[in-house]
């Protein structure tokens, strides 16, 4: 018997159906104020299953960045997701208007709403200014002792045994060394230098969680409920990688507690960890609230581990980006002896230069990091190392606020929208940056008060811009440049072994093959 259906269920089936197409294919590709906005992907006004594919894959940011040089300064990624490459009418209205980032980021890097963030920033910004940092009892001395008792003696030995070194994972173990030196205190960090076996434990740990980023940050909701049913989404060994270095980070804390109060050494004072640990244990004894911010105060069990998880977010984001742009400084200039000759000409204006021998440490002293941060062709060889390989190229996603906004000459965009920019395109503007794949360290030689320079440095985004602008971006520069002197005041870095040194595609990337194998020479070899 054939089955008939009544014409209100017919009704209600077409109305249904009308709804769905309006709501799904009609309202986003024709009438939304994004449906004016270039499309990156013919499906982006639909679904953002194409752009969440090719993050997937790992190939985000050379996607977008193509849909750039196609489309120009704005495009649709999906939806309710938009990215710009400009700075008037882009990241100054989107990263210095106060646009909120997403739910699914924490700490205070990472906290998702502006209010904590910048309470938070507060807390800790004094340490690290530029002046407190050049001016640094504690860091200097840490410095002095990490060149003259670890890096310039591993670099020597290497030298003098004529070895290949994997300088990536020797700047993982510096940069690691340095950093928790300066939030610990020396006598609580750690020497991953010398520590090899638990050196390359610890990095493998941390990287093998890196793939999984993917999964909390762009399937957050789905990502939580498979925990919730004990789905096996992410692989055990994840949350065990994360497990193991979230305890070793409560550890060194722990650790720090010892190194309050007066101290016998002034190196051993834990500088980042005081100076926020202190901060918070002031609120909880005036049982005040953060009015700014409308957050209760922690009690002192939650205290420990919210600064813990403070610490491990400083500790990794800066000891990982800084051995990055290392990595790939030490990869041009070994392409470049007589870049290395120049630079090391510049670096015997100094006073006192930094020569070191095993023979005589007593003598090694640093000059004061004013010196070293007004040298122009170190400047702009980090510079320009920073343009072209930024450590951290990927996309940084912020919220649309609650009124509608005008970005990149597009007005009415409504609250709730993605939006983002991202070094990596931001740095390859041709009319800024002229032939912005080659790296040309003299690009950046110019007058101070040329305009071509001063666009530059608009433009240049490797520490990002706005109240979320890296806090440690003075930290990285002064410890990048007294490494990077320190190495061609004494050596020479020569190219063995650069397979795979191409960039992954990620948020924060490094090379593929996770190495670089150089030679050291002592330049006292060559002038001999």
């Amino acid at each position: 018997m054939l089955y008939t259906l009544s014409p209100l269920t017919v009704g209600v089936g077409l109305i249904f159906l009308a709804f769905a197409l309006y709501k799904f294919i009609v309202y986003p590709a024709f009438i939304s104020p994004l449906s004016q906005i270039p499309n990156a992907h013919p499906t982006a006004p639909f679904s953002e299953a194409w752009i969440l594919w090719k993050r997937y894959q790992r190939q985000n940011n050379r996607t977008i960045h193509a849909a750039h040089v196609k489309h120009g300064r704005i495009v649709r990624l999906a939806p309710n997701e938009l990215s710009v490459n400009c700075v008037d009418g882009g990241i100054r209205t989107i990263y210095a208007g106060g646009f909120e980032k997403g739910d699914c980021y924490i700490n205070m890097f990472s906290q998702p709403f502006n209010k904590p963030h910048s309470a938070r920033r507060r807390l800790m910004s004094n340490v690290y200014s530029k002046s407190f940092i050049q001016t640094s009892a504690q860091l200097g001395s840490n410095s002095k002792t990490l060149l003259k008792e670890r890096f310039l003696p591993y670099v020597n030995k290497a030298a003098e045994d004529n070895v290949n070194v994997n300088v990536h994972e020797m700047n993982n173990a510096f940069t690691m060394d340095f950093m928790s030196a300066y939030l610990f205190g020396m006598a609580c960090s750690t020497n991953f230098t010398a520590d090899a076996g638990f050196r390359r434990h610890w990095l493998f740990q941390y990287q093998r969680r890196k793939p999984f980023e993917f999964h909390k940050q762009e399937l957050p909701n789905f990502t939580r409920l498979c925990n919730f049913l004990h789905v096996p989404f992410v692989p055990r060994y994840v949350d065990e990688a994360n497990n193991e270095i979230e305890d070793w980070g409560i550890r060194m804390c722990d650790s720090a507690n010892a190194y309050f109060g007066e101290l016998e050494a002034i190196e051993t004072e834990p500088v980042l960890y005081k100076q926020l640990k202190t901060a918070l244990q002031n609120q909880l004894e005036h049982s005040s609230k953060d009015v700014e911010a409308n957050q209760p105060q922690l009690d002192k069990d939650q205290q420990r581990l919210s600064v813990a998880s403070d610490m491990l977010d400083h500790l990794s984001a800066g000891h990982e980006t800084s051995a990055i742009c290392l990595t790939y400084v030490y990869w041009e200039m070994s392409k470049r002896p007589e870049l290395q000759r120049r630079l090391r000409e510049e670096l015997m204006t100094l006073s006192p230069q930094m020569n070191w021998t095993a023979k005589d440490l007593e003598t090694f002293e640093l000059p004061h990091p004013k010196a070293i941060d007004s040298l122009p062709l170190l400047h702009a060889i980090l510079m320009e190392t920073l343009r072209l390989h930024a450590p951290i190229p990927g996309p940084q996603p912020r919220i649309t606020p609650p009124k509608p906004t005008e970005l990149a000459g597009y007005s009415g965009i409504p609250a709730g929208v993605r939006v983002s920019a991202q070094a990596y395109t931001l740095h390859r503007n041709p009319e800024v940056f002229p032939e912005p794949e080659e790296w040309k360290y003299d690009r950046w030689l110019k007058d101070a008060d040329s305009l071509e320079l001063k666009e530059m440095l608009r433009w240049f985004w490797a520490f990002g811009s706005g109240g979320r602008m890296c806090i440690g971006s003075n930290l990285a520069m002064q410890e990048m440049k007294l490494w990077l002197a320190a190495l061609y005041s004494n050596y020479e870095t020569e190219l063995v072994d650069d397979e795979g040194i191409e960039a992954i595609d990620a948020y924060t990337t490094k090379p593929k093959s996770n190495k670089l194998i150089l030679k050291f020479r002592h330049i006292s070899e060559r002038n001999g």
